[in-house]
C-alpha cells in the first residue's frame, strides 16, 4: 500500500524512538503528577518557577473576567486587544529593542520571519543544531538552504564569502535546547558584519535566564545592539504561552506586512498577554530566581560529575546527561520513573543518533534537596544498569 502507515509506526517502536505524551494531571510546577503518582519533575522548561506562580495566576484570572477566554479574531481583523499591545510593548522596552511583535508560538514566530524575509535568490545559513522550527522556516522560506558545523564561527564565515546571494541571513539558537550550551554570539555577528548579513537568534531557552535582568543571551554577550532579529518565547523562562520577535520598526512593520504566521493565525488569549505582563516583570525584578538556578546548576554538576555521567558543556538549567544509545536512555529513564523522577529520555531525530540522552532540566521552584534527591537516585539506578552514562 502506498501508506503503509502501520509499519512505519513498527519500525519506530524497534529504534526504540517511539514517543508517546504523558497525561499530566496536575499543573507545571517542581512536582508532575501522572496516573495517580507524584513525581519529582526534571523535564518542564518552566526555569524560573513561574508557570504556577500565584501573582502569575491571579493576573490571567482577573484578565479572563474582563477580557474573556478568546480573541475572536487575528490581529490585524479585531483580536489585537490592548493587553496584547502592551505586552508588545514592554517586551521591546525588555530587551532594548523599537518594537516587537506577538505570535501564537515559537514555530509560528520562526517560521513566519524567514517566510517574510527570504527568497529565491536569497541564502539561509543555519547551525547544524539549530531547533527544528528554524530548520523548517529556513527550508520553506525557498531561500538557498546552507548548514555550519555547530557553534563554528570559522565555519559560517567561510559560507558567507563564498555565498552571492542577495539577502544573507544567519540563524541560531542562542542556547541550545538540547545541549544546554550558547551559541558564540560575538564571532558570528563580526561574521556578519564582514559580509552584508543579518544574524537572527532564537532566545527561547535564554529570555529570562540569562542577564541579569532576564533579558537573554544576546544581552549577557554583549552584542544585542548588533543582532537585528530576536525571537524569545514567553512559554518557558516566562511561564505562559506564546512568542515574539522583536527588531527595529521597519522589521516588525515588515512582519506586520508580509509574515503569514502571523497575519492568517487568531491572536492568543488577552488574558495570556496580562498574565505574561506579571511574570516578566517577576523574571526582571527577583533576581533570586537566576541565583537560585545559579546555586541548583552547579550542585547538580558537580554530583552528576562525581557518579561519572556524562555531562554536556552547559552553564544553563538544561542539562543534559549524555547516555547514547536510544534502548539505553529509554531504560534509564524509566528506572528513574520508578524511583519517583519525571525526566525525559530524548533520542533521534531530535538528537544525533548515538546521542541520545537524559535532557534533566532544573527551575527556580526546585530545591536543593530535589537536586540531591535526584542525584542519590542516579547512583542507585546507575549502578543497576551496566555501562549507561559511564
Amino acid at each position: 500500500m502506498a501508506f503503509d502507515l502501520a509499519a512505519d509506526l513498527a519500525a519506530r517502536r524497534e529504534q526504540h524512538r517511539y514517543r508517546q505524551p504523558v497525561i499530566q494531571d496536575g499543573p507545571c510546577g517542581r512536582y508532575a503528577v501522572v496516573e495517580g503518582r507524584r513525581y519529582l519533575n526534571f523535564c518542564s522548561n518552566d526555569y524560573l518557577g513561574l508557570a504556577n506562580d500565584p501573582a502569575v495566576i491571579n493576573a490571567f484570572q482577573g484578565a479572563v473576567a474582563d477580557w474573556g477566554v478568546g480573541s475572536g479574531a487575528s490581529h490585524l481583523v479585531c483580536g489585537h486587544q490592548r493587553p496584547h499591545q502592551q505586552l508588545e510593548e514592554a517586551l521591546a522596552d525588555h530587551v532594548g529593542r523599537e518594537s516587537a511583535l506577538l505570535f501564537s508560538n515559537g514555530y509560528m514566530a520562526n517560521l513566519g520571519v524567514m517566510t517574510a524575509l527570504l527568497g529565491k535568490g536569497d541564502a539561509v545559513f543555519h547551525d547544524r543544531l539549530n531547533h527544528a522550527s528554524l530548520l523548517d522556516g529556513g527550508l520553506l522560506s525557498g531561500a538557498r538552504f546552507r548548514r555550519f558545523a555547530h557553534n563554528d564561527a570559522s565555519a559560517l564565515r567561510g559560507q558567507l564569502q563564498r555565498s552571492d546571494a542577495r539577502r544573507k541571513l544567519v540563524v541560531t539558537d542562542g542556547v541550545f535546547s538540547m545541549d544546554g550550551d550558547v551559541a558564540p554570539l560575538s564571532d558570528y555577528v563580526a561574521a556578519c558584519e564582514d559580509n552584508d548579513a543579518w544574524l537572527m537568534v532564537d532566545d527561547a531557552h535564554g529570555l529570562g535566564v540569562l542577564d541579569d535582568q532576564g533579558r537573554g543571551s544576546v544581552v549577557a554577550q554583549g552584542v544585542n545592539e548588533r543582532v537585528p532579529v530576536l525571537m524569545g518565547t514567553l512559554g518557558k523562562g516566562l511561564g505562559t504561552a506564546g512568542a515574539f520577535v522583536a527588531g527595529s520598526h521597519a522589521l516588525i512593520e515588515t512582519l506586520i506586512q508580509f509574515a503569514r504566521t502571523y497575519i492568517y493565525t487568531t491572536a492568543m488569549p488577552a488574558a495570556v498577554a496580562a498574565a505574561t505582563l506579571v511574570s516578566l516583570s517577576k523574571a526582571r525584578e527577583e533576581h533570586w530566581r537566576r541565583e537560585k538556578l545559579v546555586v541548583l546548576i552547579q550542585r547538580f554538576r558537580a554530583g552528576a560529575a562525581q557518579l561519572g555521567f556524562t555531562l554536556m558543556d552547559s552553564a544553563t538549567p538544561i542539562q543534559p546527561l549524555l547516555i547514547g544509545a536510544d534502548q539505553q536512555a529509554m531504560v534509564l529513564s524509566q528506572q528513574l520513573r520508578e524511583q519517583g523522577f519525571l525526566i525525559t529520555a530524548i533520542r533521534p531525530p531530535t538528537v544525533p543518533d548515538g546521542q541520545a540522552r537524559l535532557r534533566v532540566t532544573l527551575s527556580a521552584a526546585h530545591e536543593e534537596s530535589d537536586v540531591d534527591a535526584l542525584l542519590a537516585a542516579l547512583e542507585k539506578v546507575g549502578c543497576r544498569t551496566s555501562d549507561v552514562g559511564r
